[in-house]
């Protein structure tokens, strides 16, 4: 019964845009130079998110406990969306496009049977990294856009994704991560700004300040 259900949820991945898919594979083999670097990309890129999240949790540091929120709230975005979609890949259960078009050109290695293909989930961290940012700092956000569109084609490029699994991620990361980012940053303020005049304080902001000027930060909002 079980079985039947998710054979039933599984998407046609050739049906909808398997012809895009070869174009895009199709070009891959045309530029087998570039095949190497968007390889070692598409997994070794994830590490920029990273390195973008880090730098919005330094600038954070001179501009108030609002703002060190939600730089501190970005990482648990990302991996909160990361899991819807994982959860979402497991329901639906596409396969992956080196079973279902073994054909195409393939960069990128097939992985188990398991490992299903809608959503991407490194197209996911890719968005929802773009909307944890979108609150904290609009051009470290306008900067991982970009690393996330070349993140999602590399995905289609080696051959791991179709180009609805990379589309699909996005519809779902953006809102989650962008949710969870506000949800905390209207709840957690408080607890950071209390925790900015503890022994995090050199973590959580550059400011020497007082008990009661910490406290007025917080009911001020301090904008970001």
């Amino acid at each position: 019964m079980a079985a039947a259900a998710t054979a039933q949820l599984a998407l046609d991945g050739p049906g909808m845009d398997g012809s895009l898919f070869t174009s895009v594979t199709d070009f891959a083999r045309d530029t087998k130079w570039l095949n190497r670097p968007m390889e070692v990309w598409t997994n070794i890129g994830l590490g920029v998110f990273a390195i973008l999240m880090i730098a919005g949790w330094w600038t954070a540091r001179r501009r108030g406990p609002r703002a060190m929120t939600v730089a501190l709230a970005a990482p648990v975005a990302v991996l909160t969306a990361f899991a819807a979609t994982e959860v979402i890949k497991k329901l639906v259960a596409e396969v992956r496009p080196c079973r279902s078009m073994p054909h195409a050109y393939l960069v990128d290695t097939c992985p188990a049977p398991s490992d299903y293909s809608f959503p991407s989930g490194h197209a996911a961290v890719a968005a929802a990294t773009v909307a944890a940012l979108f609150l904290l700092d609009r051009r470290l956000s306008a900067v991982a856009a970009a690393f996330a569109v070349l993140e999602g084609f590399s995905r289609v490029y080696v051959g791991a994704h179709y180009p609805h699994d990379v589309l699909g991620s996005a519809a779902v990361a953006l809102p989650v991560a962008y949710l969870v980012s506000w949800v905390l940053r209207r709840w957690a303020t408080p607890l950071v700004g209390s925790l900015s005049q503890g022994s995090l304080r050199p973590l959580l902001t550059t400011e020497l300040i007082t008990t009661a000027s910490a406290r007025q930060a917080v009911s001020a909002g301090d904008p970001l």
